[in-house]
């Protein structure tokens, strides 16, 4: 200051040494120095006004900066930060000075986490995008920077975290419906790129995982889609099954020999699958159904020519059925019947088939409902030839002899006992089954024609004659003996005693015929075919039977004509 006011004053002398060599006025050199004096006048006021706008200058960078630094943290969720002078004495620079370090810091901080929001928000928004289906291009994204607190990060990181998983459910999802729709098309012999592609192009196995389509739309379309497969694949199962069926039916019509089957394996191998069960690639493809319904098609018209054969095999399995159950029928006329039918074309193959597969069923009902009857009858006639055979070797008066098989004889001869005494139990429970069966059912159990309750009546018959006869030459042989020892007890010659009687009783299987019918059916004599029965009230009545090829045999001869080696035979 000192330097500048000499200055001043040795230019203020110079000035006067000017004036008074010039000799200017005393009024000038005022008027001049007054003008000296104003003019450092105003310089000194615009150096004072200009550092008042540079103390408020500063004044106010200073407070904005506090107000930025409150503003960050503020942002930043923080109350304080290390590093901010706790004191705001000393110049204004000096306080700028001091905070601004501090600031600095927070600035580049804050740039840090709006990179970080600006990421995690990029994210949300890419995959919120892939959800909903628009384009996953992200646009600007605008980050709040008045609240950067790691709280708001957190819940950015929260969402992100839940679209993620979202996705990645999404993904697992569409990567399930992928793999299905891929198995259903192998077994449908469809293209599946062609089908997949169809729901979103991306669902292409050229493109990557994390670039497959997640959103509502595609799942949907998948979905839709893998439905539509599986009805698809539940009508051509169904479709193949019932050509399945139709196929083993036509082949077992017809005798289709096993090579000839085999050619269609492919398709009967499903016949009883269930709909999860067929994975084999091409399993349900349309050219295979296609080929089945040619095939079915072909033998149904070839069943068509080969209908007469094919009838008359169903015929003998029913006489067959009816033969094995011991029931008489016309097979003859029923043949005749086919061959008028077929012969006249008013009934169609099929109708004809089905009603001779329903008789067929129901004689099949029929033997079951007699097998029980029929298995006692079975052990009824084996009874009475142990009888028949067990008479022959009572009345053998070498049984006891040391000779070859005497032995077997024995053993056979005991268990024959055994079996014989079985007899009249199982004939009454034959007896009570029989007419329960018939009292159920309203009609007659006949056994090759002949009624078995007539049979029954006639064997208790003989068997009851045959009782009475061994009873009376018991006594004969008994008076016999007496006479023998005491002659004078007798008054008058008696008569010479009777010959034992070789009278059997009728067995079921006696004088078997050539068919065996006779055998079975147990002879009655020509005047007793009104032989007694049992009526549905459980009670005797008289019934006119006259079977088929009935042989009438007598009682007397019914003797002669037992064989005890006849076995049952096959048919009637």
């Amino acid at each position: 200051m000192d330097m500048k006011q000499n200055t001043c004053g040795s230019l203020l002398q110079q000035l006067q040494q000017i004036w008074d060599e010039v000799g200017e006025n005393d009024e000038e050199r005022d008027k001049i120095l007054l003008q000296l004096d104003q003019e450092c006048l105003d310089v000194y006021k615009r150096k004072v006004d200009l550092a008042v706008k540079s103390r408020a200058h500063l004044l106010q960078t200073l407070a904005d900066a506090r107000v930025e630094l409150t503003n960050l943290l503020s942002a930043f969720g923080e109350k304080t930060y290390v590093g901010i002078p706790e004191k705001t004495s000393g110049t204004i620079k000096e306080q700028l000075e001091a905070i601004a370090p501090a600031l600095d810091k927070l600035w580049k901080q804050k740039d840090e986490k709006i990179k970080e929001f600006s990421d995690v928000q990029s994210q949300i928004q890419k995959i919120s995008a892939e959800i909903a289906g628009t384009s996953v291009q992200v646009e600007n994204i605008t980050v709040d920077e008045s609240n950067l607190s790691m709280k708001k990060l957190d819940e950015f990181h929260a969402q992100l975290q839940d679209l993620q998983k979202e996705k990645s459910d999404r993904l697992h999802k569409v990567l399930e419906f992928v793999s299905t729709v891929h198995d259903l098309c192998a077994v449908l012999g469809m293209d599946f790129f062609t089908t997949v592609t169809e729901v979103h192009p991306s669902l292409n196995d050229a493109t990557g995982v994390q670039s497959k389509s997640i959103s509502n739309d595609t799942l949907a379309g998948l979905a839709k889609t893998v439905l539509a497969l599986k009805e698809d694949k539940k009508q051509r199962l169904q479709k193949l099954q019932e050509l399945a069926t139709q196929l083993i039916d036509l082949w077992n019509l017809m005798d289709t020999p096993p090579e000839e089957r085999s050619l269609f394996d492919h398709v009967t191998c499903n016949i009883s699958a269930t709909v999860d069960e067929v994975t084999i690639p091409g399993a349900l493809a349309l050219d295979l159904i296609e080929q089945a319904e040619v095939e079915v098609e072909r033998l149904d018209q070839l069943k068509a020519s080969r209908m007469k054969e094919i009838a008359f095999k169903r015929q003998s399995e029913l006489e067959e059925i009816f033969s094995h159950a011991h029931v008489e029928i016309d097979g003859e006329a029923a043949r005749e019947k086919i061959l008028s039918l077929i012969d006249s074309g008013n009934v169609e193959p099929i109708e004809l088939l089905a009603d001779m597969d329903n008789q067929i069923l129901k004689a099949k009902e029929e033997a079951l409902s007699r097998k029980e009857i029929l298995d006692k009858v079975e052990k009824w006639m084996s009874a009475c030839e142990e009888e028949s055979w067990l008479e022959d070797y009572n009345r053998d008066e070498n049984r006891y002899n040391a000779s070859r098989g005497a032995h077997l004889n024995l053993k056979r001869a005991e268990k024959a006992r055994i079996l014989v005494n079985k007899i009249p139990a199982l004939v009454d429970s034959l007896v009570a089954k029989t007419r329960a069966w018939e009292q159920d059912r309203g009609i007659t159990f006949t056994y090759d024609g002949v009624p078995l309750l007539a049979m029954l009546d006639e064997y208790a018959m003989l068997r009851q004659d045959r009782e009475e006869e061994k009873k009376k030459m018991r006594d004969q042989k008994k008076s016999h003996e007496q006479f023998s020892k005491d002659p004078d007890a007798f008054s008058a010659t008696p008569s010479p005693a009777r010959q034992p009687s070789t009278k059997k009783v009728v067995g079921p299987r006696a004088n078997g015929g050539a068919n065996g019918s006779s055998s079975r059916r147990h002879s009655l004599n020509s005047h007793q075919n009104g032989s007694r029965s049992i009526n549905r009230d459980g009670k005797r009545e008289t019934r006119q039977v006259t079977p088929v090829n009935y042989v009438a045999m007598s009682k007397e001869d019914a003797g002669s004509h037992i064989s005890g080696t006849d076995t049952l035979p096959a048919t009637p």
